[in-house]
């Protein structure tokens, strides 16, 4: 299926992680030019690296600290040299601290909220003007299953991807009439480098195999995850790109869940 996004300009921020990097690959083999973004500068250089070899498409790339209002802006400056930003698929995130909700300290909480939920807010805030001028856009976020599924352990994290759940559906009915289109995925236990140290940890934890760590952790953690296995980033960059498409047209303020079975709650 064609996407109906030729040419235009794509902004994938933590474009180094697997999600983003094949969210990149998959845009841009259906004919978006790329904008890609993350912290690290060597990272961020063998992600372009990396979409250049699958698809021959030269990325625009750019370091930036989503926690500071003007790189987010910055970012939005850089695109209006190249036309202006079409599709922003906001990855950026980290898992943020663990441990008893009551044990952890403010600081661990704010780091979470400033990373996972207020860059959102900032890379909005620079991306969806230009959108709107041109009465065109889409903006997807990477939430988790964690955003409606709380996992005590994880209470940074869960609340945080929690207010991007409510902030995406409420910012989503004021721009749509723009043309802007708004909606959030939410995936579930990926094969990325975060759920790795996670199996790895529980892996030297239990004392066995990293495959064995998944298959316990799968049995007694995510008992409804029904696929039985980790999901790989391309499944859900396949969703992405079609939230960004012309075929999601009628998509407002939407949680696309990416999980494989994981969440069992209808809602939401």
């Amino acid at each position: 299926m064609k996407l109906g996004i030729d040419d235009k300009l794509a902004l994938v921020t933590g474009a180094s992680g697997e999600i983003g990097r094949s969210t990149a690959i998959a845009l841009a083999t259906d004919g978006a030019r790329l904008l890609l973004t993350d912290t690290d500068r060597d990272a961020l250089d063998e992600s372009a690296s990396a979409v250049r070899e699958a698809t021959g498409v030269d990325s625009v790339t750019a370091t930036a600290d989503l926690t500071v209002q003007a790189d987010s802006d910055q970012l939005a400056a850089v695109g209006g040299q190249h036309g202006g930003i079409d599709i922003c698929v906001h990855a950026a995130g980290i898992t943020g601290a663990k441990g008893d909700p009551l044990e952890l300290t403010d600081d661990d909480y704010e780091s979470a909220w400033a990373i996972d939920f207020m860059s959102a807010v900032r890379i909005a805030r620079s991306v969806v003007p230009s959108m709107v001028a041109k009465a065109w856009g889409r903006l997807v976020f990477v939430a988790s299953e964690n955003a409606v599924q709380s996992y005590s352990d994880e209470m940074p994290y869960n609340v945080a991807k929690a207010a991007l759940l409510n902030f995406t559906k409420g910012t989503a009915q004021v721009y749509a009439p723009h043309g802007v289109l708004i909606n959030v995925v939410s995936p579930a236990f990926i094969e990325t480098a975060m759920t790795d140290g996670m199996m790895e940890q529980r892996a030297d934890d239990l004392g066995v195999s990293v495959a064995d760590a998944v298959e316990s952790f799968l049995d007694e953690e995510r008992p409804h995850l029904v696929l039985d296995r980790r999901g790989q980033p391309d499944e859900v960059a396949g969703v992405i790109a079609f939230l960004c498409s012309d075929a999601a047209s009628f998509v407002v303020g939407s949680n696309y869940r990416v999980d494989g079975g994981a969440v069992l709650a209808m809602n939401t």
